[in-house]
């Protein structure tokens, strides 16, 4: 089966790589590049049938298979050596795509969301056992997401869905989904629900409504059959519209991105909010360039966005913003950094200080002679003197995750997967990103990656 997963490979390389979906990779048991290692690696201890005990997951819609078509599923990667392995996980008769994943908290399930497409109508969840690598079920939900995760149990899932029809009140719901078995339990009615958030305890969870300019706090412990409206409370203070939050360590702070202009509101801003109270109020509202996604680490919070800029050139200069708040109560002077444009949406401070910064529907700059290319990715090197790099990648950002006990990082950029390494300075002369010599070849699409593993 191997051998004629090679030989598959190589045929759907050729067909597909005029059209932007593949870069191919045959080489070796694992599928390692030319030059990097001779093809085998460590065996461990998993009853995986990868036998991995450290592994990334890609989630991929197009993987071919030995009969010519496609399935979605999830690619396999040794994570310890960055080599892909010919097993994957195929989600053929579970789902009909694959795209954004979260991990449960103890990473025994993965949980992909697939969006409707042309042959199926339906949006849906599906559940991987990653002891098992296969899939074990699927989730029909009422419209699509893009926000979700795993709660502290390790078994209920909350998702957002903006479009979600509620008799006698305004589309918008967030869903608490039972993944072990397979069964939406409870379906609470919130306005435009867009994005959840958690708290660190997980006894919260912001319910960020953009277009109704609104932001509720869910408590799961709340949620009953009979009336889930009592697990409700509405977040007093005014939101231009909200599309992130981030809370500090203790949860007893929230910090809500009002997109503003760059979502057709006003004025993108920080909004302070005081968890402690009853009802959660903001407390202060800070203006910032542009605002759609942050990230509070080290007592830093990071804001990246786009501000809305007529008669300017985004391909030959950079247009997005990130604002840095050197300490949380937001009271000192930001400093900012120019990043490439688009509507950001991933954000991950990652080893050695970089911060990986992706966005969608960017300014793609096609390299050409002396003009390197350009896509949607930016790495700020917070340290003193850091400066902004940019990816040559043309195409957006769909996941971003650094391999917590090495110092490489995997950004699914454009549909192919790039490793970068931040054990040393990751950009070149100019302002370009480099990548690291080893690199993986995913046949298909890469949409999304996750460590499945400690």
């Amino acid at each position: 089966m191997n051998q004629l997963k090679r030989m598959v490979c190589a045929l759907f390389c050729s067909i597909l790589a005029g059209a932007g979906l593949v870069s191919c990779n045959t080489y070796g048991a694992y599928g390692s590049a030319p030059g990097t290692g001779p093809g085998t690696g460590p065996r461990g201890t998993s009853t995986a049938p990868s036998t991995l005990n450290y592994r990334a997951f890609v989630s991929n819609p197009f993987n071919p298979n030995a009969t010519g078509s496609f399935f979605p599923g999830l690619n396999i990667i040794d994570a310890t050596q960055d080599l892909l392995s010919f097993f994957d996980v195929d989600l053929s008769g579970t789902t009909a795509s694959a795209g954004m994943m979260v991990e449960s908290p103890n990473r025994d399930r993965t949980v992909m969301f697939s969006p409707a497409t042309s042959t199926s109508p339906n949006n849906a969840l599906g559940i991987v056992n990653n002891a098992q690598e296969k899939g074990s079920g699927s989730v029909t939900l009422p419209g699509p997401t893009e926000s979700m995760f795993v709660w502290i149990d390790n078994q209920t899932l909350f998702t957002a869905i903006p479009t979600a029809a509620v008799n006698g009140q305004p589309a918008g719901a967030v869903l608490r989904v039972d993944i072990a078995n397979q069964a939406i339990t409870a379906t609470v009615p919130v306005a435009g629900a867009h994005f959840v958030i958690p708290s660190p305890s997980g006894n919260q969870i912001l319910v960020i409504s953009d277009t109704a300019d609104s932001v509720t706090v869910l408590a799961p412990a709340l949620i009953t059959t009979g009336n889930p409206d009592n697990a409700l409370t509405p977040v007093s203070g005014t939101f231009d519209r909200p599309v992130w939050a981030v809370f500090s360590s203790d949860g007893s702070t929230a910090y809500v991105m009002n997109c503003g202009a760059q979502c057709a509101g006003v004025a993108a801003s920080v909004a302070v909010v005081d968890m402690r109270q009853s009802p959660p109020t903001v407390t202060s509202t800070v203006p910032v360039a542009a605002a759609t996604m942050g990230v509070l680490a080290n007592g830093t919070l990071y804001v990246a966005g786009t501000p809305l800029a007529n008669a300017v050139d985004c391909s030959a200069t950079l247009c997005g913003v990130v604002t840095v708040f050197p300490s949380a109560n937001l009271a000192a002077p930001p400093a900012t950094f120019a990043i490439t444009d688009g509507y950001h949406d991933h954000m991950v401070l990652a080893q050695n200080g970089q911060l990986f910064i992706g966005s969608r529907t960017c300014t793609n700059v096609t390299a050409s002679g002396s003009t390197p290319g350009r896509g949607c990715l930016s790495v700020l090197n917070t340290a003193p003197g850091g400066k902004v790099y940019t990816s040559t990648q043309n195409g957006d950002v769909t996941g971003i995750e650094p391999i917590s006990t090495r110092t490489q990082v995997y950004v699914c950029e454009g549909g192919a997967l790039q490793i970068y390494d931040t054990s040393h300075d990751i950009g070149i002369s100019g302002s370009q990103l480099t990548l690291q010599k080893t690199q993986i070849a995913i046949t298909g699409q890469a949409i999304d990656v996750k460590l499945a593993d400690f």
